[in-house]
């Protein structure tokens, strides 16, 4: 599964003053559709993220997946 995702801005970590970001948008990205289905509705957007890592992990635990059946890839905001 590819989920696309777009960056808010976050805050500096108060544990380890790392900085982190917000999803923006989160959507399944489909092959014929440039668009993809939205799915942010899956997760607290409000959530700061220190890395695309962190996301990837909980976008797979959120949908059942293992791991490695989730591709997650950042689109920039236009």
């Amino acid at each position: 599964m590819l989920v696309e995702y777009t960056r808010r801005r976050g805050i500096r970590s108060p544990v380890t003053d790392a900085p982190t970001f917000r999803v923006g948008k989160l959507a399944e990205a489909r092959q014929a559709d440039q668009n993809g289905v939205d799915i942010s509705h899956l997760i607290d957007r409000s959530y700061n993220y220190h890395s695309s890592r962190e996301l990837h992990w909980h976008l797979a635990d959120r949908l059942g997946l293992a791991p490695t059946a989730v591709t997650l890839r950042e689109v920039r905001a236009a």
